[in-house]
């Protein structure tokens, strides 16, 4: 361990070489690490999206659509597909999303059967000002790092990313 502060992690990692010092528990450093940043950023993004009225799982989906471009345009499929959520968990946020008047849903003019999500005016701005809430949230979770550790870490994120089982669809 260097020399740096301690946290919960490095009490689970002692207690287990007290226990079973046989283990190398780095894997359990580095990804009890993750879990904890992750939880805990999370819950600092779905603060910062309430004043707009939206969940974290809500922002996904006008994200999405935002950074599809103009005219702004997936179908539930598409959106199903990028969020790896199931049709059902999707019509449950399109709903609340289309209630709010953030999206619209309409007929897909290329196939009778389909449909297709866009995003209102309203709902671009919602996007662009949530967006903006919740980057300054992560960059100043982030002001501990300088921005050559940042950027290491990012690539080192990227490579673990990378050689995960099923990290192809992410």
């Amino acid at each position: 361990m260097s020399a740096q502060r301690r946290d919960a992690v490095d009490a689970i990692i002692d207690q287990w070489a007290a226990v079973r010092p046989d283990l190398d528990t780095r894997a359990m450093e580095v990804f009890g690490r993750i879990h904890r940043l992750s939880r805990a950023m999370g819950d600092r993004a779905e603060k910062a999206y309430a004043p707009y009225g939206i969940s974290r799982g809500e922002f996904d989906v006008l994200a999405t659509l935002r950074r599809a471009g103009e005219p702004y345009t997936l179908s539930p499929r598409q959106l199903s597909s990028t969020l790896m959520l199931t049709t059902g968990g999707m019509t449950g946020r399109l709903d609340k999303l289309e209630r709010a008047a953030l999206l619209r849903r309409s007929p897909d003019p290329h196939d009778r059967r389909g449909l297709q999500v866009t995003l209102t005016e309203k709902g671009l701005g919602v996007i662009d000002e949530a967006v903006g809430a919740g980057l300054a949230v992560q960059t100043a979770a982030l002001s501990t790092l300088d921005e050559q550790q940042a950027g290491q870490l990012a690539d080192l994120l990227r490579e673990l990313l990378a050689g995960a089982p099923g990290s192809e669809h992410h």
